[in-house]
């Protein structure tokens, strides 16, 4: 009797190869009743002496004899036994030079820019063929990416927190040192990392992959983490009337506007001036801290347009909470799914059509599931989500009286409201203010306010534009 055993696996180790672990077991259970397993070749058999002889032990135990067919050993004289091991240690050698070749081939394509492995988080590997492949960014969780670099570059909340609005948000499951690398990995902003091969250091080189994170918001994220900014919160916790450094910009250069106290007709006096050149411009500091309220206070929006705000946003919320309720049902439904097909695996592996490793891993399999579902049903029914009349007002509050916190309220909620209203830099050039972007929402109240100035009847006021862009429901506003 002969059965044929055919191995596609491969390794070094017997353990990750189930077809001749399958012989190994047959031949134990049926002792006396095999005499001979046949190879193609010893290659075939291992590539490690080691193991290989280990594992010729285990058959010679059971007087198994173990050979090759194009490689025939003749073990009745002594001389089998050198001819067998270099048999075993070419093949070993061979495995050798294929391990280098595989390593010296991965280097050479992440020194050419190339993505070795299985792409980062924000983009997906593409294969045309086996010689053809490449990266590109996954247009759905790239912007995700580039939310949680964002926000981990203001400095205002914990990675760990962001980690965690991404998780509610997005159901994006990602542990906290898998996060912290993320936020290190410099292939976001098109780099490629070459480890240390044959005594030359690691090095990055440009990829050929598009970046999603440009080089200034990477290196504000690893200035946070590494703790910098703790530095600058505490440099303004000595220097309170320097809260605009960072957040302003030369006239003439474009560089960040830097600060000191300077001593002089006997007293001590506060400067903001280019952290480049002084000469471009220098300003008293209480100057430019009032003109900065001021400008903020020009920004206050008619009153019609923040009921307009308020009205639409319940609006909008109300219609969300018809949505939420539509997810709850389904999120239920599924669960139930889930449980039938639960019970029926039970009975299926009391009835003996499935094993006890298959019903183990599928009820594993279930039991994750409904945890999700039930953990995305917890949050949807969190009643603190419908509560959005004191983030209302708060956020009301805030934009009828920015200049007030920017005169008296501690510095850290100035640093924080200032990074929320301007996503850029504000220009200064000693007299103005001025910048080119705005919050979306506060830009989108503005333009609104200035049509209705703009109309001195009041009539013909557009203001479909803003129930369009208005915050969807459960979005609250950038300074919460």
């Amino acid at each position: 009797m002969v059965d044929v055993y055919r191995e596609d696996a491969s390794g070094k180790d017997f353990k990750h190869r189930p077809k001749i672990n399958e012989v190994m077991k047959y031949c134990k259970s049926n002792k006396r009743k095999v005499d001979l397993i046949m190879v193609l070749r010893w290659d075939r058999y291992s590539r490690c002496q080691r193991l290989a002889y280990t594992n010729l032990d285990y058959f010679k135990s059971l007087d198994i004899e173990v050979n090759a067919a194009e490689q025939y050993v003749d073990y009745s004289v002594p001389e089998s036994k050198m001819l067998l091991a270099m048999y075993l240690a070419m093949a070993e050698v061979d495995n050798d030079k294929r391990s280098i070749g595989t390593r010296d081939g991965i280097n050479q394509a992440l020194s050419e820019g190339k993505c070795s492995n299985k792409a980062s988080r924000g983009y997906k590997n593409i294969k045309i063929d086996d010689y053809n492949k490449y990266v590109e960014i996954d247009n759905e969780k790239a912007p995700i990416i580039q939310w949680v670099f964002s926000e981990v570059a203001k400095g205002t909340q914990t990675p760990n927190y962001i980690r965690k609005l991404v998780e509610r948000k997005h159901n994006w499951k990602i542990n906290k040192n898998s996060f912290m690398d993320m936020l290190r990995n410099q292939f976001y902003m098109g780099k490629v990392r070459v480890p240390e091969y044959k005594g030359v250091p690691e090095y990055y080189v440009d990829g050929r992959h598009d970046a999603i994170i440009d080089k200034i918001t990477f290196e504000k994220v690893q200035e946070v983490i590494d703790g910098k900014r703790k530095g600058l919160q505490s440099y303004l916790k000595k220097n309170p009337d320097l809260f605009l450094r960072k957040y302003i910009c030369c006239p003439i250069c474009g560089k960040s506007i830097t600060g000191a106290i300077s001593s002089g007709n006997g007293g001590k006096y506060t400067y903001y001036n280019c952290s480049s050149d002084a000469k471009h411009f220098r300003c008293r500091a209480e100057e430019a801290n009032e003109l900065f309220a001021k400008y903020l206070s020009s920004l206050k929006p008619n009153e019609p347009i923040l009921r307009l705000y308020k009205e639409v946003l319940k609006d909008i919320r109300q219609d969300g909470k018809q949505d939420i309720q539509k997810q709850i049902e389904g999120h239920e439904g599924e669960k139930i799914k889930i449980k039938e097909r639960l019970y029926n695996l039970e009975d299926k592996y009391l009835d003996g059509e499935i094993d006890k490793e298959t019903y183990h891993n599928a009820k594993e399999r279930y039991n994750k599931n409904i945890s999700t579902l039930e953990e995305k049903i917890d949050i949807l029914e969190n009643p603190n989500r419908a509560n959005i009349e004191p983030k209302l007002t708060y956020s009301i509050d805030l934009i009828n009286n920015m200049d007030y916190y920017i005169r008296d309220a501690k510095v850290e909620v100035k640093c924080k409201l200032i990074s929320s209203i301007f996503p850029e830099k504000v220009v200064f050039d000693g007299k103005a203010y001025r910048t080119n972007s705005l919050n979306k929402v506060l830009d989108l109240i503005y333009q609104q306010t200035n049509e209705l100035r703009g109309n001195k009847n009041g009539k013909n006021s557009n203001n479909s534009s803003f129930s369009h862009l208005v915050p969807r429901a459960g979005i609250e506003p950038a300074w919460k």
